[in-house]
């Protein structure tokens, strides 16, 4: 994970009633399966301050003045639909960071992130995406969301399939990184990569720019999960579940090959158009000499 700057400015009234009811009747919530987080995910750090409970329907992620916590999946996938719901922490988060992201290994890792940074009590979460391919980041978006992530759970999904990676929430999508590989862009397309989670302290860049620290008193902050639900190649011993002659083949999932209709092209229009409040494509500061060429490439998000 790489953090990137912005200069976009925090407003605490962000959310219009026409808005709501565009996104509520316009948006079908994500259909995930409550699978057992004791199967499918293990604990890797947080001395006891990750837990997974109700029989292995919930996970939780605490954070105190000394340590996080995080997770990661059991299994490797290349290429997949992956579901997930999570509750943000509550109340002044200010200085915290929840990490859900997939990727993979070495030095020429490839990563997609969801990124969500935490707030002064009354103020909105920022959603902060990136991709890696081959080793190489600086592709951030972020986003104010359009509801309060902290007062129940909402579904986070990447869809990643040979021809592009679409960031949806709520079965809205907010992004789409298209295989531009005709461009010489690299695109994740042969790495496996898990997943992985982790709740920590960034308080020196994630709110404000690092002007706002992490009250301490608040802690311990938690963020909560449930509902995963991996549509996914699975990647073991060196070949792809999809590879076989079983049923689940990425050949008879829709999600391999799937792309924007219509009207999901219009509804990430409508959501980068009234929330995306940083877009490195658009940072001229920061490329003096161009953008890259994904940016002015006309078919991408």
């Amino acid at each position: 994970m790489v953090m990137a700057t912005s200069s976009s400015i925090f407003s605490s009234s962000f959310t219009a009633s026409l808005v709501l009811v565009f996104i509520l009747l316009g948006t079908s919530l994500m259909a995930v399966s409550a699978n057992n987080f004791y199967q499918d995910f293990t604990l890797t750090w947080g001395d006891g301050r990750a837990k997974i409970l109700n029989n292995g329907e919930l996970l939780t992620l605490s954070l105190d003045k000394t340590s996080g916590s995080g997770f990661q999946s059991n299994n490797e996938y290349l290429f997949g639909k992956i579901d997930m719901q999570l509750k943000l922490v509550p109340g002044n988060s200010a200085g915290t960071v929840t990490a859900y992201y997939l990727s993979s290994k070495g030095a020429t890792w490839d990563e997609i992130d969801f990124e969500f940074l935490g707030n002064l009590s009354g103020d909105p979460y920022i959603l902060h995406t990136n991709v890696f391919s081959q080793g190489k980041g600086n592709r951030e978006q972020q986003f104010y969301l359009w509801f309060d992530p902290t007062a129940n759970f909402h579904t986070y999904s990447i869809l990643w399939n040979p021809q592009r990676i679409i960031f949806s929430v709520d079965g809205t999508p907010i992004r789409e990184f298209k295989n531009l590989e005709s461009k010489g862009v690299a695109f994740p397309k042969s790495q496996p990569m898990r997943i992985y989670s982790s709740l920590w302290n960034a308080d020196d860049w994630a709110t404000r720019g690092g002007l706002i620290k992490t009250d301490w008193t608040q802690a311990p902050f938690t963020a909560s999960y449930r509902n995963f639900n991996a549509n996914a190649c699975v990647w073991s011993s060196g070949s792809s579940s999809c590879n076989s002659n079983s049923p689940s083949t990425a050949s008879n999932n829709n999600w391999y090959s799937q792309e924007l209709d219509s009207t999901s092209q219009e509804r990430l229009k409508w959501v980068q158009k009234n929330y995306m409040i940083y877009n490195y494509c658009t940072d001229t500061k920061r490329f003096p000499q161009g953008f890259p060429p994904e940016c002015t490439a006309t078919t991408q998000s």
